[in-house]
Order: C-alpha cells, then structure tokens, then sequence
C-alpha cells in the first residue's frame, strides 16, 4: 500500500472522536497538522511528553527501547494507518523511540490544540476521556485472550455466525480468526504456547501467504485486488501485527491443519477489512477459497517451519557469536597466566589460563559452522507439492512463480525440492538441524561445568577464577554466591537435549506419503532456537564478561603440583621420574626438593621446571 491513507477518515475513527458529535469532529479535524520525516529521522524518544496523537499516513516507522543489557532492539513497526501517542490527552511520556524506517508522512494532533477545542468543557473533556477509557479496557481484554485463550475476552460480547464442515459456529466480532480456529483452541488446549509465543513462525506463514497469493495471480487462479488484499494483509502481519489472533496451541493433532487455518482465517479477515468489507463477509474473499488457493497444509506448513526456523536462528548465531567474542578477549586477558591442567580431574601438565578459554571459544566456533550448514539444509522447500508431492490442484507454472516471489519477500536464496513428494513426507531436514542444536547445546554445557569447576570454592575448591557475582545464593548460609548462570545454562542444555529426543522419535514416526508428529518437531525445535538464544546471552553478559583470574592461585597450584615433573622425562628416564612423583606426593615436598635431595637438581633441570616454557 504505497497511496497516502484519507488522514480525516482514518481520524473519524479514532477511539477518542467516538463520542464527539460530527460537527464537533469537524471543527477538532481543522486541528490536525502534517509533517513528512526522512528515513533514519527521529519522530520522539523514549521518556519525552507525549504532547502528539500521530498517525501514519505512509511508510513505516520503529519503535525501540533498551533492553537490560542496554542493546537497542526492535519493540514494533508501525504501518500505514497506525497511530502513536495515543496517551497524549493524560499526560504520559513515550516508553519508546521512534525512527522513520522509510520516508514518512504523517498526521497529527497537538494537546494544546486539543486542549484549546475543548475550552475548559468539563462535558466534552468527560466524553473524550471515556472514549478513551473504553478503547484501554478492549486492549487489556485483548491481552487477556492472548495470554489465557479464553475466547470470550472481549468487552463487546458481539458474535458473527461462521460456517465450516461441522456445522456453524459462533465467533467473537472483533477477532480476526475464524470458526476453525475456535474450534482449535477447544480440541488442543494442550500445553499453553500458543503460535504467537513464536513470531517469526507467523512472519514466515505470512511470507509463504503472500508468494502464493501472487502467484496465484499471475497464473490467473484469483483476482488481482484479492491476490492484493491477501498481501497486503500478509504485509502487516510480517512487520508484527495481529500476532495476538494467531492462538492455536503450538501442540496439535492434524499435521498443522489447525495452525494453515489460523493463518488463513486471520489473513482472510484483514484482507476483507482493507477491500472493506465486514470480517466474516467470506462471499467475497474466502480463507480456503482465496488465501489458501493451490495450497495444503501439507505444503505450506513444513515450508513456514523452515522459513520460521531460519528466521529465529538470525538471533542465536548473532548470541554465540557474541560469546565467542567475549571468550576471546578473557583469552586475550588471561595469556599470562600459569596454571595446571587437568585430565581425569586430575594434575597433568602446565598451561595458561588463556589457553583454556581460547579451547572454549575454538570449540563453540567448530558448533557454529555445523549449525550454519544445517540451517542451510533447510532452505529446500516442498511448495506446490499440496496434499502429497503431485502438486493436485495447481495451475500450470504456479510452484516456480511462488518460489520467485518467496525468494523475492523473504530475501533468502531458496530452492524447490526436486521430488516433492518425497519432499513432502521427509522431515530430515529437521532432524539434522535438531542435532546440530543439541551438538552446540551439549558443548556450552561442558564449557559451564568447567566454569562451576574452576570457580568453585571461593576457599575449599579451585578458586582459580571468580564469577561475577548475580545473586545471595543460599536462604540460609550467608555469603554464599552460587554460579547460577552455569547453571541455568546447563539445564537449557538439558531441555535442547530432550527436544532433540523428540524431534528424532517423531520423525521416525512418518507413514507413507506425510509425517502428521510435524507439530512437536515445530514446538521442540522452536523453543530450543528461543531457550538457547535466551541462555548464550545470560552466559555472556551475566558471567563470561565479568570473570576475574586468580593469578596467585593458579600459580601456587602449578607450584606445588608433582605434574612437573612429566618435563623432566627426556633427562631422567620415566622410572626416576615416577620415583621423584612418588616421594613428593607421599613426603608432601616440591618436586624442586625432591630432586635435590636425591642430587638431581641442575640448571638444566631447573629450566625444565619453568611452567613458562612447559606452556
């Protein structure tokens, strides 16, 4: 939608207008201003007044804030027909920062011009506050049924009637889901994570909608205004709109049908809306019918998973990348400093602690290139196979034209499975993707056990490191810090683990020409892709950039630990050496003494001594 939006229509129907006569919204519309930014200008920041009710009339625009680690992330876009500083008329300011991300017009209304209209009317004032009353008390019943389900958790109680296979059903007026839905969030209220827990799962089920609507029109199956709307709409629901209708349960029966029909339904609803039409008018453009045109569960869901896959793993390569960078520079840190190796946990031979840490970051890069390269796996897709791979009910041309324009959206490069219906029963793709996050979870495990080992104590362990401390880690021994970031992280290894179990056992339970366990391939895989994601970066900020070496303890360990003596070897043989090992472990002396008190001790031997040059 590139038109300018009618700003005085868009304005009429502002939540605070509601109660406005016309003839009082035409003399508040002769208020309105507008203004243009560029791409990359500033339209407010977070903590400024909010002193403007802006409405986006083109382009798109970010809102921003600070996480807890003080990193700038994305909180929403806003589209075309959005409006921003709603809480203008109460005097609140912005909790986020708002970026023009293409050149902007907008329309907007000042307070002071607002506050000049209603002219000390204590009467008026009321009856824009109450508007403004009501439109809060829908969005908190809005987030209620996004985060309960329940589905009548709307403030209006207004029903549409819809009809399915089964029969009619009623549905709430303001949802832009369908019957099918509802009757999917009765059947599979299973483990509370719903579609919208994952959203770039819904991002890549709109993208898939919208290449297959296009397509769809070019091969002439619908209408262009329709093929329009449905992208349009698919459009909103990539950059984060009505991610709150996407409510089916992660966990469902039916290979995924329940989560294609939410997608559909939603589609359906705002495609109508901007051709409109009321919600439900499905005469004119039908979930089934138009959205889901030349399409099967069977071939857009798996494609959406891998699309969706893809899309979250952006954010847990980007998070072990960081790792690795911090591990590095602790490596950097601690070049110098001595300390003893272990195997078996026991003494072995010399080394530096940055050479420890320098393994650690080694390692995690080994992980990272097998990720990639499974994750690339993923980038072959099965669309316009539909039911099993034959491609029933698909115009002539239609799969390649879909996967250009899929291409195209989603700026992945991405290829069509050469047998489809082998594509369409086969979910290897997963499994090896599954394993590569298991392989990668499995080796930050063992790095945070050796963290636990190596800052255990403070007085009665190793002690050779110390962990920032996160929190009091006992309610009843004071001054006990325990290392609750290793641990976190080592049980996020357990649960990846477990869902690897889960992805293999379902994918071995495929029969003939479909996989139907592909919706707990989907649950395990996406929240491992969450939970790792959430882990690598506690583990960087909360633990590895605030470790400090004990330089003094790890050196009096090297000291008084009989594994020097493996250096001395090539010059006494391994018999006297062993001989030298056993008096100093059983008189409890230095090797050092040892060998001077059997008149062994040299300048040779003190050179090989050095845990310098054994390092």
């Amino acid at each position: 939608m590139t038109e300018p939006l009618d700003w005085a229509q868009a304005f009429r129907q502002v939540h605070i207008f509601a109660n406005l006569t016309s003839t009082e919204v035409d003399r508040l519309l002769r208020e309105v201003q507008h203004t243009t930014y560029r791409e990359g200008e500033v339209l407010f920041r977070e903590g400024d007044a909010r002193a403007r009710l802006l409405l986006l009339r083109r382009g798109r625009v970010e809102l921003t804030r600070n996480d807890v680690y003080g990193d700038r992330r994305v909180v929403s876009t806003m589209v075309r027909g959005d409006l921003l500083g709603e809480g203008m008329m109460i005097e609140s300011v912005h909790s986020t920062t708002a970026t023009a991300t293409t050149d902007v017009e907008v329309s907007f209304l000042h307070r002071d011009r607002v506050l000049a209209f209603l002219g000390g009317d204590d009467g008026l004032e009321k009856r824009m506050l109450q508007s403004l009353l009501g439109e809060v008390v829908g969005r908190v019943d809005q987030l209620l049924f996004r985060t309960t389900g329940v589905t009548h958790a709307f403030s209006t109680g207004r029903t549409r009637t819809e009809h399915d296979l089964l029969g009619d059903g009623e549905v709430q007026a303001e949802a832009y889901f369908g019957v099918q839905t509802l009757r999917a969030l009765s059947n599979f209220d299973i483990g509370g994570v719903r579609l919208n827990a994952y959203p770039n799962l819904i991002k890549a089920l709109a993208m898939v909608k919208k290449a297959c609507a296009f397509a769809n029109r070019d091969c002439g199956a619908i209408p262009a205004d329709i093929a329009q709307a449905i992208a349009d709409a698919a459009d909103e629901v990539i950059v984060g709109k009505l991610h709150d209708y996407f409510v089916v349960d992660v966990l469902q029966g039916g290979a995924g049908t329940s989560t294609n029909m939410n997608a559909n339904e939603v589609l359906a609803n705002r495609a109508l809306e901007l051709l409109g039409r009321d919600k439900g008018d499905y005469e004119r453009l039908h979930p089934n019918n138009h959205v889901n045109c030349s399409q099967s569960t069977n071939d857009v869901y798996p494609s959406a998973l891998k699309l969706g896959m893809i899309l979250s793993s952006q954010r847990l390569t980007d998070a072990v990348e960081g790792l690795i960078a911090a591990i590095d520079a602790k490596a950097r840190q601690f070049a110098n400093v001595v300390k003893m190796g272990r195997t078996q946990l026991q003494d072995a031979v010399p080394m530096t602690l940055g050479q420890e840490f320098s393994a650690f970051a080694t390692s995690l890069r080994q992980e990272l290139k097998t990720f990639r390269r499974t994750r690339d796996d993923l980038r072959t897709l099965n669309i316009g196979g539909t039911a099993i791979g034959t491609g029933l009910n698909t115009p002539q041309g239609y799969r390649e034209r879909a996967m250009q324009h899929l291409c195209a959206i989603t700026g992945l490069e991405l290829t069509l499975a050469p047998d489809l219906i082998e594509a369409t029963q086969d979910t290897q793709g997963f499994v090896m993707f599954s394993a590569a996050l298991k392989s990668l979870a499995i080796k930050l495990s063992k790095i945070c056990n050796d963290l636990r080992l190596l800052s255990s104590g403070p007085r009665a362990g190793l002690g050779e490191i110390q962990l920032p401390p996160r929190q009091p880690g006992s309610s009843i021994m004071p001054g006990k810090v325990n290392p609750v970031i290793p641990e976190v992280v080592n049980q996020v290894a357990y649960r990846v683990i477990g869902n690897d179990l889960a992805v293999a056992m379902a994918a071995e339970a495929g029969q003939l020409q479909l996989n139907v366990m592909e919706p707990v391939i989907a649950a395990c895989i996406l929240e491992s892709l969450k939970i790792l994601a959430n882990a690598v970066v506690t583990l960087r900020h909360n633990c590895v950039e605030g470790i400090v070496a004990d330089a003094e303890q790890c050196r009096q360990f090297v000291s008084n630990s009989i594994g020097l003596v493996t250096a001395l070897v090539p010059v006494l043989g391994y018999g006297t050496s062993t001989e030298v090992a056993a008096e100093a472990l059983r008189t409890k002396q230095s090797v050092a003494d040892v060998l001077k008190g059997r008149g062994l001790w040299n300048a040779d031997i003190e050179a090989r001594l050095q845990p310098e040059r054994m390092v």
